[in-house]
């Protein structure tokens, strides 16, 4: 088995004096997509907070390709290749669609290669290129999500992470979505996505970490865990 891309160890993570993950593991290998899975208040979108540097960690670690990035500056964590898709979309109300998916890649300076992954994007969202000047927050919701995923897309990430892709959104969407995702996949990146909708995460990842009150109670691939009578009473309403 090789080296896993991205390693969490007994990560402990939380905010003021509530603490809201224990002693966390995963193991996500490179070009995969994983999903992580569990009830609201879980501890998913903490978790993923702590991994782009958001929160500060109060004990373990997180690495990637080896190297520790626990405790790093968000910025610093987005140099490493970590992009990170937040619960909400949260797009810049005022700017263009454009603008906003050019924010992704502000760190970068290789102009050529930017307006390649623009492309990219357009090519994978081509209702976003009609609404190229349009200002994103006046968007549908699924549309805003697309911008958003495109946004982290243009940071060229080697991570990308996505916090409930199908929140609020019509059946229609999440497939649409779904299936940008696997496209995406296919250039090599690999995904970690946080997904309430159980079956929706399911059949898109290849392996999935259920969390539960802060911690992971079960782990596997997606066919094994899917066919397990606990996650499909729990999770799935069969």
């Amino acid at each position: 088995m090789p080296e896993p891309f991205l390693e969490i160890r007994g990560l402990q993570s939380g905010y003021g004096d509530v603490q809201v993950l224990w002693d966390i593991s995963i193991a996500v290998q490179r070009g995969e997509i994983a999903c992580i899975v569990g009830s609201n208040g879980a501890g998913k979108t903490t978790l993923l907070r702590t991994i782009s540097g958001l929160l500060p960690p109060r004990g373990g670690s997180i690495r990637l390709a080896g190297a520790e990035i626990g405790g790093l500056d968000p910025d610093q964590v987005l140099s490493r290749g970590v992009a990170h898709v937040p619960e909400g979309r949260r797009l810049f109300k005022g700017l263009s669609v454009q603008d906003n998916l050019l924010l992704g890649a502000y760190l970068r300076r290789d102009k050529a290669e930017i307006a390649k992954d623009l492309d990219f994007v357009y090519d994978l969202f081509p209702i976003l290129k009609e609404r190229q000047g349009q200002d994103a927050t006046t968007m549908s919701g699924g549309e805003q999500q697309m911008c958003a995923i495109g946004r982290g897309i243009m940071s060229r990430p080697e991570l990308l992470m996505i916090d409930e892709l199908s929140l609020g959104l019509a059946p229609r969407l999440v497939e649409r979505l779904s299936a940008a995702l696997l496209e995406i996949n296919r250039t090599g990146l690999t995904i970690l996505l946080v997904e309430q909708d159980v079956m929706t995460a399911f059949e898109i990842a290849r392996h999935a970490f259920v969390i539960e009150t802060g911690q992971v109670s079960m782990a596997g691939t997606t066919e094994k865990l899917g066919g397990d009578p606990k996650i499909r009473e729990a999770y799935m309403g069969m």
